[in-house]
């Protein structure tokens, strides 16, 4: 059987054409030229900005802190300076491992209690947590003793106060990262703090640093800060401080010491007050400085001042005689009392017995405008500019124009007017600087600064007041118990009740003393208040004069100040009774 053949149906593959193998060929080509060329210019050409975008992502600036500058007192005493210490921080996600004997010897080494610790480690959205800030090295060694894995320490400093409570109230305090908060430390921040520095360093991808490539920018420390007080003096101030709070059971008291020659506080000082190295629990009552923030109404102390003014415009002398009217006298619908019933009195006599009548007939004879300007000269219409310090108020005086007879009497004799024990102090160096008042500060003058005052009184006038008040002193006066054996001192008692809310407490008093020294060379102006003392033992002459005859005696033998009066064993201390309105 013969079979038909089929023909060859099979349809054969085209060559590819020519053209097109060339061209991949040649987009291979240069593709790989391009990536070569492109390796040679990173590599060889651009090699800063590889770098650099290398450095980005692991090079940092380190802060470099600087160190913060001292605060010492006149003599170079150290009352603020830095002591080494160091963080205690977690990795929470690797403390939770640690187990509970090491937890209760961490919480007490930290004194903060185990649920503290817990609630720190339990964070576990947290990187680090801080457990405790400025522990001491001795502390830090023992807690590393512990062995808790994912518990380290860093270094940083610590501000220190190595004289705890005595200068609380004047250096302040920082907080914890070292910047001021409060006194000094905040009034001279930008002097203390210093200029920080940089250092770069590279860090692995965890964030640790594994090269130091050096310092960029070198810290710049803080200066030093050197006050014008006396920690002698200081010390002297605040131990009679706590002596009468402590003593008499008074709510607090304040003083303040100013050499009359350069202006300078020797010292201030309240009590109660805080240690600046323990501040966890403290409140804003106890931080305050109460000398420059607290108004009072300074009572009796402010009479020589209007007859101080009546003795400059010639309306009055130290012999000049007052009716004091027999202990009552009225001006309009009020009553003016004096504890005693005087009757005539030389104006030298009105200081001395410390009467209302006799003060209140002296200052309206002043035109009230005029009393007025004496009062704004003396810096009670406004806050003390002169000191820079956090909190300083100003007095409370109420225009001349609204002033009526009553007004202007009762504030003769320091009713209805309110000062601070800054003004108060102040205000006493016109009479220990023959009239001149002069500029306080707290930071220590230079040996050949100049220091000019305001002229307030003639010289006369404030040498007269300065006997008058030395007589307040003496025999007949109501502040024997502010004399000093073997020095003349000089000033005023001063009784008020206590303002409270709208009005006045009767059952609450603040008792006060101003006064100078030596009479013959006044070198110190001392200034007391007392807050709140025990009924019954209110009295300025009664509670404050021996504050001040303890301040003075101590101060002018530490300062080796010589006597100026004969030696005597003992001093009569029967004091006439003041008044108090």
């Amino acid at each position: 059987m013969n079979r038909m053949r089929h023909p060859n149906t099979t349809t054969p593959v085209p060559k590819l054409e020519a053209w097109r193998s060339s061209f991949l060929l040649a987009a291979i080509m240069l593709a790989m030229v391009v990536l070569a060329l492109w390796a040679v210019w990173l590599q060889l050409i651009n090699n800063d900005f590889l770098q650099g975008k290398g450095e980005a992502r692991y090079s940092r600036l380190l802060e470099i802190s600087a160190p913060r500058g001292k605060i010492y007192d006149r003599n170079m005493v150290i009352l603020a300076s830095n002591i080494p210490a160091r963080a205690i921080w977690v990795i929470p996600e690797e403390a939770q491992q640690m187990s509970a004997a090491q937890e209760a010897s961490l919480a007490r080494l930290l004194d903060i209690s185990p649920a503290d610790i817990r609630k720190k480690v339990s964070k576990d959205d947290k990187r680090f947590v801080y457990l405790r800030r400025q522990v001491s090295q001795e502390v830090a060694d023992q807690i590393k003793a512990l062995n808790i894995k994912g518990l380290y320490s860093q270094k940083e400093v610590k501000r220190d106060y190595p004289q705890g409570e005595l200068f609380a109230h004047l250096t302040g305090f920082t907080n914890i990262e070292g910047v001021g908060q409060d006194g000094m430390e905040l009034v001279k921040e930008k002097t203390i703090e210093g200029v920080k520095g940089s250092r770069k360093v590279l860090r692995d991808r965890i964030g640790n640093v594994i090269e130091d490539e050096g310092i960029v920018k070198q810290a710049e420390p803080g200066e030093d800060v050197v006050l014008s007080l006396d920690a002698r003096v200081q010390y002297i101030v605040f131990n009679a401080l706590r002596d009468v709070v402590d003593n008499q059971n008074a709510k607090s008291a304040s003083a303040m010491v100013v050499d009359t020659q350069t202006g300078e506080v020797l010292a201030l000082s309240n009590y109660p007050a805080y240690d600046p190295n323990k501040r966890s629990a403290l409140t804003g009552d106890q931080l305050r400085n109460r000398a420059f923030t607290d108004l009072f109404e300074p009572g009796s102390t402010l009479k020589p001042f209007a007859v101080a003014q009546a003795m400059e415009r010639k309306l009055v002398t130290p012999s000049s005689i007052i009716d004091a009217q027999g202990g009552k006298m009225t001006i309009g619908t009020a009553t003016i009392s004096d504890s005693h019933a005087n009757g005539a009195l030389t104006v030298e006599q009105v200081i001395q017995k410390s009467s209302n009548i006799g003060t209140s007939k002296i200052a309206l004879k002043i035109d009230k405008c005029d009393m007025w300007s004496m009062f704004d000269n003396l810096g009670f219409t406004k806050a003390y500019k002169d000191i820079q310090f956090p909190g300083i108020v100003p007095g409370l005086v109420r225009p001349c124009k609204s002033w009526k007879p009553i007004e202007q009497a009762t504030m003769s004799y320091g009713h209805g007017i309110a000062l601070s024990l800054l003004q108060l102090t102040h205000a006493y160096t016109a009479f220990a600087r023959d009239g001149e008042m002069v500029p306080l500060t707290l930071i220590k003058r230079s040996s050949n600064e100049a220091v000019e005052g305001t002229r307030i009184f003639s010289p006369e006038t404030a040498i007269a007041m300065r006997k008058m008040m030395e007589k307040v002193t003496e025999p007949g006066g109501t502040a024997l118990k502010a004399q000093v054996i073997g020095y003349r001192v000089a000033g005023k008692t001063g009784t008020a009740y206590k303002v409270e809310g709208n009005g006045y407490n009767k059952s609450k008093y603040v008792a006060s003393f101003a006064g100078l020294a030596p009479v013959s060379r006044p070198r110190i102006v001392v200034a007391v208040i007392v807050d709140e003392p025990p009924k019954g033992n209110h009295f300025g002459g009664q509670i404050a004069a021996p504050v001040f005859s303890q301040i003075v005696s101590e101060t002018l033998r530490t300062l080796s100040i010589a006597p100026d009066a004969p030696y005597k064993t003992s001093i009569n201390t029967d004091s006439v009774t003041e008044e108090v309105f």
